[in-house]
């Protein structure tokens, strides 16, 4: 093939520079617990999903509190930040998103977010791009399984009709770039906060970019599939 048929895109860390808000979410919420979060405890919570999360969290608190309920806090929390801070792109993103739609390719939003958190930046990317910019959407409590299993992937290119061997994946975390590979997707890792080389190396049908800046659907298919 000489290019996907398909772009999957990751949100948080991939086109939407929304972990320092998770990062202040979780800051708040282990405050809250009488714990302290730091930069390593969010790089090891990098891409969910949220019950891993609230389960790393509620061991780490010093009050006790059942995973779900710190869930359930962290998510009032993100949500909070994510419809009252500004709509960051991550470098190079909303370009790439527009190329993709230029070429007619079709879209998916594949998350680990819960829809809730999606619903809550919808609005702003509709609004940027003078409509819903993607085919099918796929949010963490929409599947049976959330990454590092496959299912996200293979669910969005069922939705959108497309063989996962024929869809371009782009993701920033080791789980959603777990995810991705075990659906059979050509990958793009563009790591931000943990490094996801380890992952890559070895692996067929797969490249890591610095970022989006300048960069086109079916060059970096030709990249991770030379």
């Amino acid at each position: 093939m000489s290019g996907p048929s398909a772009v999957l895109l990751d949100m948080d860390g991939t086109l939407v520079d929304s972990e320092s808000l998770w990062l202040a979410a979780e800051e708040d919420v282990m405050a809250l617990l009488g714990a302290r979060w730091t930069a390593d405890d969010q790089a090891h919570c990098l891409g969910g999903p949220l019950e891993r999360v609230a389960e790393y969290m509620a061991a780490k608190a010093s009050q006790s509190r059942p995973a779900q309920a710190v869930g359930a806090m962290l998510l009032d929390h993100i949500e909070a930040y994510m419809r009252s801070e500004p709509l960051t792109w991550r470098p190079g993103a909303d370009a790439f998103l527009r190329r993709c739609i230029a070429l007619q390719l079709p879209t998916a939003l594949v998350t680990a977010s819960w829809a809730r958190l999606v619903a809550a930046l919808s609005d702003r990317i509709e609004i940027e791009f003078g409509g819903n910019p993607f085919s099918v959407v796929i949010a963490g409590d929409q599947v049976t399984n959330s990454k590092p299993h496959p299912e996200p992937y293979l669910s969005a290119a069922a939705g959108i009709g497309a063989d996962p061997t024929a869809c371009l994946a782009i993701e920033d975390s080791p789980t959603g770039v777990r995810s991705a590979l075990d659906a059979g997707c050509v990958v793009i890792a563009v790591p931000h906060i943990a490094p996801v080389d380890h992952i890559v190396a070895g692996a067929d049908h797969s490249a890591v970019v610095a970022s989006l800046e300048g960069k086109d659907p079916h060059a970096l298919w030709a990249l991770a599939t030379s």
